[in-house]
């Protein structure tokens, strides 16, 4: 059973997101949270597989809850999938830097709200093709503080810039003709290699390091 925290400070939204994911027999909406101070507070009480989380709400925003869900021991564990707009490019990067594991649009279809919080709960990111193109083109625009990347391997690399792209795993797999679990298994590595916490930091410091765009 997934358990949720589902954090929008518009009630109607709330409530949609809670009925839709509450609606699926493997997923459990374990509570709401209309602002960041109360997602936090509710990943702290309930230790939830993963907590929806708005960018934008009064008083602690979605970004800072992130980071302190993140960074504290108790609740970094817990996975914060990000609902985002076309218009919050400046807060997709920043929640990403805050830890956040995936991005979903708001009028995202129900089918894929409730995939895309299966994929994060599994540990696996999810960005949305729509946030990762915009992304590489602020990237390719200039807004990119570049790192230097450890020595990777052919595939390594390979895998890296595939996983910048924002394909998941079965789609790489494909994509370089090699079984999923081999897959895993270079993201694995990557993840020790860079010291990422999670596949979304790996399209960070993949874009950071110029690859993928």
């Amino acid at each position: 059973m997934i358990r949720v925290v589902v954090a929008d400070d518009q009630a109607l939204v709330r409530s949609g997101f809670a009925m839709i994911l509450g609606a699926e027999p493997g997923i459990e909406v374990v509570a709401e949270a209309s602002d960041g101070a109360g997602a936090l507070a509710a990943a702290r009480t309930h230790l939830p597989d993963v907590v929806l989380m708005d960018i934008r709400m009064p008083g602690m925003d979605g970004i800072e809850a992130t980071r302190h869900i993140t960074s504290s021991p108790i609740t970094s564990g817990v996975k914060v999938l990000v609902l985002t707009t076309f218009a919050a490019d400046d807060y997709v990067v920043a929640a990403l830097r805050a830890g956040a594991s995936g991005f979903v649009l708001k009028d995202t279809e129900p089918d894929d709200l409730v995939r895309a919080v299966t994929v994060v709960a599994a540990g696996e990111a999810l960005l949305a093709p729509e946030v990762t193109r915009r992304m590489l083109d602020r990237f390719a625009k200039g807004e990119r503080e570049v790192v230097e990347l450890p020595p990777l391997t052919q595939r390594e690399h390979e895998v890296l810039v595939a996983v910048a792209l924002g394909l998941s795993n079965l789609e790489i797999a494909d994509r370089l003709v090699v079984s999923y679990s081999t897959v895993k298994t270079h993201v694995s590595h990557l993840l020790t290699k860079l010291d990422a916490r999670d596949r979304a930091q790996l399209v960070m410091l993949a874009h950071r390091a110029g690859l993928g765009g």
